[in-house]
Protein backbone atom coordinates (compact mmCIF):
# COMPACT_ATOMS: atom_id res chain seq x y z
CA UNK A 1 0.00 0.00 0.00
CA UNK A 2 1.18 3.87 -1.05
CA UNK A 3 0.15 6.29 1.07
CA UNK A 4 1.46 10.08 0.35
CA UNK A 5 1.24 12.29 3.22
CA UNK A 6 1.89 15.42 4.36
CA UNK A 7 5.44 16.51 1.97
CA UNK A 8 7.90 18.99 3.01
CA UNK A 9 9.59 18.63 -0.43
CA UNK A 10 7.17 19.74 -3.29
CA UNK A 11 9.04 17.03 -5.76
CA UNK A 12 7.53 14.46 -3.33
CA UNK A 13 3.41 15.28 -4.19
CA UNK A 14 1.55 17.98 -2.93
CA UNK A 15 1.36 18.73 0.98
CA UNK A 16 -2.09 17.02 1.63
CA UNK A 17 -2.81 14.43 -0.77
CA UNK A 18 -2.57 10.90 0.57
CA UNK A 19 -3.60 7.48 -1.79
CA UNK A 20 -3.82 4.26 -1.36
CA UNK A 21 -4.16 1.29 -3.88
CA UNK A 22 -6.54 -1.92 -4.20
CA UNK A 23 -9.27 0.23 -1.82
CA UNK A 24 -11.86 -1.96 -3.02
CA UNK A 25 -12.45 -5.44 -4.05
CA UNK A 26 -12.45 -6.01 -7.81
CA UNK A 27 -16.00 -7.59 -7.72
CA UNK A 28 -16.91 -4.38 -5.61
CA UNK A 29 -15.24 -2.58 -8.63
CA UNK A 30 -17.41 -4.44 -11.11
CA UNK A 31 -20.53 -4.00 -9.03
CA UNK A 32 -20.00 -0.10 -8.98
CA UNK A 33 -19.00 0.23 -12.47
CA UNK A 34 -22.26 -1.41 -13.04
CA UNK A 35 -24.82 0.88 -10.68
CA UNK A 36 -23.20 4.22 -12.43
CA UNK A 37 -23.50 2.83 -15.50
CA UNK A 38 -27.38 2.38 -15.07
CA UNK A 39 -27.88 5.62 -13.66
CA UNK A 40 -29.16 8.19 -15.73
CA UNK A 41 -25.99 10.30 -16.33
CA UNK A 42 -26.01 13.68 -17.83
CA UNK A 43 -23.19 15.85 -19.79
CA UNK A 44 -21.51 17.76 -17.52
CA UNK A 45 -22.94 21.11 -17.57
CA UNK A 46 -20.96 24.62 -16.58
CA UNK A 47 -22.81 27.24 -17.51
CA UNK A 48 -23.95 27.67 -21.20
CA UNK A 49 -21.15 24.83 -21.72
CA UNK A 50 -21.50 21.49 -21.45
CA UNK A 51 -18.68 18.73 -20.84
CA UNK A 52 -17.69 15.08 -22.45
CA UNK A 53 -18.22 13.66 -19.07
CA UNK A 54 -21.37 12.25 -17.80
CA UNK A 55 -22.33 12.55 -14.68
CA UNK A 56 -24.87 12.46 -11.63
CA UNK A 57 -24.64 14.67 -8.48
CA UNK A 58 -25.85 13.39 -5.31
CA UNK A 59 -26.46 15.25 -1.78
CA UNK A 60 -25.61 18.45 -3.27
CA UNK A 61 -24.65 19.65 -6.58
CA UNK A 62 -23.25 23.01 -7.47
CA UNK A 63 -25.57 25.11 -10.16
CA UNK A 64 -23.23 27.20 -12.54
CA UNK A 65 -25.74 29.16 -13.64
CA UNK A 66 -26.77 30.22 -10.40
CA UNK A 67 -23.59 30.01 -8.82
CA UNK A 68 -24.33 28.17 -5.69
CA UNK A 69 -24.62 24.71 -4.19
CA UNK A 70 -28.34 23.32 -4.85
CA UNK A 71 -29.77 20.15 -3.25
CA UNK A 72 -29.44 17.02 -5.58
CA UNK A 73 -31.34 13.78 -4.94
CA UNK A 74 -30.01 11.42 -1.73
CA UNK A 75 -26.89 9.72 -1.45
CA UNK A 76 -28.24 6.17 -2.75
CA UNK A 77 -28.17 3.47 -0.53
CA UNK A 78 -25.29 1.28 -2.84
CA UNK A 79 -23.07 3.99 -2.10
CA UNK A 80 -23.22 4.44 1.42
CA UNK A 81 -21.05 1.23 2.56
CA UNK A 82 -18.68 2.52 0.12
CA UNK A 83 -18.50 5.90 1.70
CA UNK A 84 -18.45 5.01 5.15
CA UNK A 85 -15.04 3.00 3.78
CA UNK A 86 -13.76 5.86 2.35
CA UNK A 87 -14.60 8.30 5.47
CA UNK A 88 -12.93 5.35 7.73
CA UNK A 89 -9.80 5.39 5.75
CA UNK A 90 -9.84 9.21 5.46
CA UNK A 91 -10.30 9.37 9.43
CA UNK A 92 -13.89 11.37 9.06
CA UNK A 93 -16.84 10.88 11.33
CA UNK A 94 -19.05 8.42 9.89
CA UNK A 95 -21.46 10.59 7.56
CA UNK A 96 -19.04 12.96 6.59
CA UNK A 97 -19.28 12.49 3.37
CA UNK A 98 -22.36 14.94 2.36
CA UNK A 99 -21.73 15.01 -1.85
CA UNK A 100 -20.94 12.57 -4.06
CA UNK A 101 -20.42 12.41 -7.25
CA UNK A 102 -20.37 9.76 -10.07
CA UNK A 103 -18.86 10.41 -13.07
CA UNK A 104 -18.06 8.31 -16.50
CA UNK A 105 -14.95 9.31 -19.02
CA UNK A 106 -15.55 8.03 -22.46
CA UNK A 107 -11.90 6.97 -24.26
CA UNK A 108 -10.55 10.44 -24.89
CA UNK A 109 -12.36 12.52 -22.29
CA UNK A 110 -10.71 14.24 -19.72
CA UNK A 111 -11.51 17.09 -17.34
CA UNK A 112 -9.53 20.75 -17.55
CA UNK A 113 -7.76 22.57 -14.68
CA UNK A 114 -9.28 23.11 -11.53
CA UNK A 115 -9.84 22.94 -8.21
CA UNK A 116 -12.97 21.93 -6.61
CA UNK A 117 -15.98 24.75 -5.34
CA UNK A 118 -15.14 25.99 -2.29
CA UNK A 119 -17.99 25.35 -0.25
CA UNK A 120 -16.48 21.69 -0.05
CA UNK A 121 -13.68 21.11 1.81
CA UNK A 122 -11.84 17.08 1.92
CA UNK A 123 -12.07 15.78 -1.68
CA UNK A 124 -11.77 11.83 -1.84
CA UNK A 125 -11.87 9.94 -5.66
CA UNK A 126 -12.37 6.16 -6.50
CA UNK A 127 -10.80 5.46 -9.73
CA UNK A 128 -12.79 2.64 -11.48
CA UNK A 129 -12.46 0.46 -14.52
CA UNK A 130 -9.00 2.05 -16.09
CA UNK A 131 -6.33 3.68 -14.68
CA UNK A 132 -5.56 7.77 -14.92
CA UNK A 133 -3.20 10.57 -14.87
CA UNK A 134 -4.27 12.30 -11.63
CA UNK A 135 -2.18 15.44 -12.25
CA UNK A 136 -1.13 18.84 -10.28
CA UNK A 137 -0.23 21.81 -10.73
CA UNK A 138 0.60 25.55 -8.65
CA UNK A 139 2.45 28.73 -9.55
CA UNK A 140 5.22 29.39 -7.89
CA UNK A 141 6.70 32.61 -8.94
CA UNK A 142 6.94 32.53 -13.19
CA UNK A 143 7.03 29.22 -13.05
CA UNK A 144 4.35 25.89 -12.55
CA UNK A 145 5.39 22.95 -9.51
CA UNK A 146 3.60 20.09 -11.09
CA UNK A 147 2.88 16.43 -9.62
CA UNK A 148 1.37 13.64 -11.47
CA UNK A 149 -0.32 10.66 -9.27
CA UNK A 150 -1.15 7.37 -11.15
CA UNK A 151 -4.21 6.36 -10.02
CA UNK A 152 -4.76 2.99 -10.75
CA UNK A 153 -8.77 0.91 -10.65
CA UNK A 154 -9.42 0.63 -7.39
CA UNK A 155 -7.14 3.26 -6.17
CA UNK A 156 -8.29 5.82 -3.65
CA UNK A 157 -7.18 9.63 -3.06
CA UNK A 158 -7.71 12.40 -0.86
CA UNK A 159 -7.06 15.80 -1.30
CA UNK A 160 -6.76 17.75 2.01
CA UNK A 161 -5.05 21.00 2.98
CA UNK A 162 -2.96 22.19 0.19
CA UNK A 163 -3.30 20.02 -2.70
CA UNK A 164 -7.14 20.88 -2.05
CA UNK A 165 -6.58 24.76 -1.70
CA UNK A 166 -3.09 25.88 -3.32
CA UNK A 167 -2.87 22.89 -5.98
CA UNK A 168 -5.20 22.54 -9.24
CA UNK A 169 -5.87 19.22 -10.38
CA UNK A 170 -6.85 17.59 -14.01
CA UNK A 171 -6.98 14.76 -15.87
CA UNK A 172 -5.68 14.45 -19.57
CA UNK A 173 -7.69 12.21 -21.90
CA UNK A 174 -8.10 8.91 -20.69
CA UNK A 175 -7.01 5.76 -22.57
CA UNK A 176 -9.95 3.75 -22.04
CA UNK A 177 -13.39 4.19 -20.11
CA UNK A 178 -13.10 5.05 -16.86
CA UNK A 179 -15.55 5.88 -13.87
CA UNK A 180 -15.21 7.24 -10.45
CA UNK A 181 -16.92 8.33 -7.35
CA UNK A 182 -15.78 11.54 -5.94
CA UNK A 183 -17.06 12.38 -1.73
CA UNK A 184 -17.11 15.22 -0.45
CA UNK A 185 -17.81 17.15 2.78
CA UNK A 186 -18.87 20.13 3.47
CA UNK A 187 -16.70 23.78 4.17
CA UNK A 188 -17.69 24.73 7.48
CA UNK A 189 -16.88 28.70 6.82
Amino acid sequence: MTQLGLFADPRGGPAGLRYTGDFIEAAVEQALIGRIAALPLQRFQFGAFEGNRRVASFGYRYDYSLQMLTEAEPIPDWVLPVARQVEAWAGLASGSVRQVLCTEYEAGVGIGWHRDKPQFDKILGLSLGSACKFRFRRRNGDRWERHTLEAAPRSLYMMDGEARSRWEHSIPPVESRRYSITFRTMNSE
